[in-house]
């Protein structure tokens, strides 16, 4: 708490909005605080209104007393029933329909209480079965069988007004054979804001994932992710990284116009989402 604090003091004092400060609570084995905060068993064990209820508004208060505004979830992944998922300790159900009225559920309990929620992993990562954050996974479903499945949860999301989505670090031929959804055009461009209508805010998965470093290299990334209308990029572990993609990127909108165009748009999806959730625009 003291820690962000201190952090929205310096952002503050140098005239810049609210700081978006973002964790990854899910519950179960994705909760990066344990006790002395509420440890909840999971997206498996939540399967009526008042379990949802009682998750959004423990971890909302939990959050917020610590400075935290974003929560990194829900995951809104599915994959049918005995199916070897990656994600079969963090998904709701089998169900696409029910994932969906869950997921939309834990977003409007999160975010009616002041924290912003992300769905992830776009457009899902149910169906995989290795670790993006050591491998590169390849899902080839064709766009039909996505359309029907993976993609009903977000679509609720969207309609629930999620103020984020996450993307995955997959590789989904049928949708661009060259980039994984976190770095792909065609997948947010197209897919998400295009048919799907998302005007939001789009973030990745953490760029130092295996799946990204092991086949992408970290300059060429930092690109795509600007091609591709992605306005926030996760670089979780190495400050160093950090200050690399800020500089590349600033280069890069200095030298383009139409990186200065998609920069603009994101900037007014970020501050978007600070007006509405943390007040003060700077």
């Amino acid at each position: 708490a003291a820690l962000c604090r201190a952090a929205q003091d310096c952002a503050r004092a140098a005239g810049q909005p609210p700081l978006i400060v973002s964790i990854d609570q899910e519950g179960g084995t994705v909760a990066r605080l344990g006790p002395p905060f509420t440890v909840f068993p999971g997206n498996p064990s939540i399967r009526t209104p008042e379990q949802v209820d009682g998750f959004a508004e423990v971890s909302a208060r939990e959050l917020l007393s610590a400075g935290i505004n974003m929560n990194l979830a829900p995951v809104v992944d599915v994959a049918p029933v005995g199916f070897d998922s990656i994600m079969r300790g963090r998904m709701f159900a089998p169900d696409p329909e029910q994932v969906g009225r869950l997921g939309a559920a834990v977003i409007a309990g999160l975010q009616s209480r002041g924290v912003m929620a992300a769905a992830k992993h776009f457009p899902g990562i149910g169906r995989t079965t290795l670790d993006s954050h050591l491998e590169l996974p390849v899902f080839d479903q064709d766009p039909a069988s996505l359309e029907t499945f993976d993609l009903v949860p977000f679509r609720s999301a969207i309609a629930a007004g999620v103020a984020a989505v996450m993307l995955s670090h997959i590789l989904y031929p049928s949708l661009d054979p060259e980039w994984p959804a976190s770095l792909s055009r065609p997948v947010v461009a197209g897919l998400l804001r295009g048919r799907m209508g998302y005007d939001g805010v789009v973030v990745t998965d953490d760029l130092e994932m295996g799946a990204i470093t092991a086949h992408y290299g970290f300059a060429e990334s930092v690109r795509q992710v600007q091609r591709a209308e992605v306005d926030l990029a996760l670089i979780c572990h190495t400050a160093a990284l950090v200050e690399e993609a800020r500089d590349r990127m600033a280069r890069r909108i200095a030298a383009s116009e139409k990186a200065r165009r998609r920069h603009a748009l994101s900037l007014e999806r970020i501050l978007r989402l600070k007006r509405e959730y943390l007040g003060r625009e700077g």
